[in-house]
């Protein structure tokens, strides 16, 4: 085994990274299918004449929870000396948060409750990706990177899937439904818990400065677009169907475009990352999923049609596979620091989580001040296009 702070040169086991995706599946898990089906229809409950407003405040407040938590949290992770490793004990620890603040909050009967208990949930969710996340570069050989970064990817879309037909076919109540949410984030991160290749450190490493190098701003930078032009393009889906399209279902037809997108990131993501790894390049997969992502808002500005959107729906699964294997595994390759990798890494996930917050305000202000959802979507593919630009000047990484 190599020591904690060294470039890792042994390759993972198929066993270890099946752990770290299930462990990434139960995150996701806690939090998708909340997002999409419990906390909107909880607080349609307590305030069914003001619920929009109160959704957003609390998801805003939970985003900027989020935003601070994942970089401190890693920064906590990076120095943590415990016998079980760096990044077990807060795999562990966060998990168990996140579930007990998931089971609370089927028990609250006000937006104030609900909004604690939700930003528990977001803080406990991203001390967890933090330490998920900075295993792959702490354990994983560069050549191994694009492969392992698909399978930490593929579980989120999974969620998506997997989240909606489990609440909505085996389990009825919101008690059971965030009990049974917060009963599979535990049982998922328990492989993850248990493997032993978490070597532990007896000091902590030398504090370093948080800095942005030349590649990791670069990199952060392509990550904010293309991540900005996922969320503008996603989030008014229900309501473009709704009133550009006219589908007569519009909440099945969401259904049925997040199925075709995820189908698109199944089929692309593993072999994309397998591919990157035997080149030995990555941008070029950048360049090019960020292309097919634009090119899928540009078919959504557009074509409005349903079929239209179905195969807007599938190049942006197709585009978006191919992102999450090979982006994932560029960033590890730009970190400045072995020492503060997971501190970093929560840094770099405000290109993650800082575009769904930034998303509903530009959107709203583009579709109300621009005409509509057609500037909307070409902004997306704007946002996309400049991501596979930013990516150009990075030098560590072909």
């Amino acid at each position: 085994m190599t020591a904690t702070l060294d470039e890792p040169t042994v390759p993972v086991t198929g066993r270890w990274i099946a752990a770290l995706s299930a462990a990434v599946l139960g995150m996701s898990l806690a939090v998708l299918p909340t997002i999409q089906v419990l906390l909107p229809l909880q607080v349609e409950e307590i305030d069914p004449a003001g619920k929009v407003t109160s959704l957003a405040w609390i998801t805003l407040l939970a985003a900027v929870v989020s935003m601070a938590v994942c970089p401190i949290a890693g920064a906590l992770s990076d120095r943590t000396t415990s016998r079980f490793g760096r990044r077990r004990p807060w795999v562990l620890g966060s998990g168990v948060v996140c579930a007990v603040a998931l089971v609370a909050q089927s028990g609250q009967h006000s937006l104030a409750g609900v909004a604690v208990t939700w930003m528990i949930v977001q803080a406990g969710t991203n001390s967890l990706y933090a330490a998920l996340t900075a295993s792959v570069p702490d354990l994983v050989p560069v050549p191994q990177r694009g492969t392992v970064s698909a399978f930490v990817g593929l579980p989120t879309p999974l969620a998506l899937i997997l989240g909606s037909f489990l609440l909505s076919s085996l389990v009825t109540g919101r008690f059971a439904g965030y009990c049974l949410l917060a009963g599979l984030l535990l049982a998922l991160i328990v492989p993850f818990v248990l493997n032993a290749a978490d070597s532990p450190r007896r000091t902590p490493p030398a504090r370093t400065p948080l800095r942005f190098t030349h590649d990791l701003g670069w990199a952060f930078g392509s990550r904010l677009g293309i991540q900005l032009a996922n969320a503008l393009g996603t989030l008014y889906l229900l309501y473009y169907l709704r009133d550009i399209v006219h589908h007569p279902d519009p909440a099945k037809a969401v259904f049925l475009l997040i199925a075709v997108y995820t189908a698109g990131i199944v089929l692309t993501s593993v072999v994309a990352g397998r591919w990157s790894d035997r080149s030995g390049r990555r941008k070029p997969f950048v360049v090019a999923s960020a292309a097919v992502v634009a090119a899928a808002m540009v078919v959504l500005s557009v074509a409005h049609t349903f079929s239209w959107a179905l195969v807007a729906a599938g190049l942006m699964g197709v585009g978006y596979g191919v992102y999450l294997a090979v982006d994932n595994a560029l960033i590890t390759q730009v970190l400045p620091a072995a020492g503060s990798r997971a501190r970093d890494l929560g840094v770099i996930n405000l290109a993650n989580t800082a575009p769904q917050a930034l998303a509903a305000a530009i959107a709203g202000l583009v579709i109300s001040e621009l005409g509509g959802y057609s500037p909307l979507y070409l902004l997306a593919a704007a946002c996309a296009l400049g991501g596979a630009v930013a990516i150009g000047p990075v030098r560590a990484v072909r």
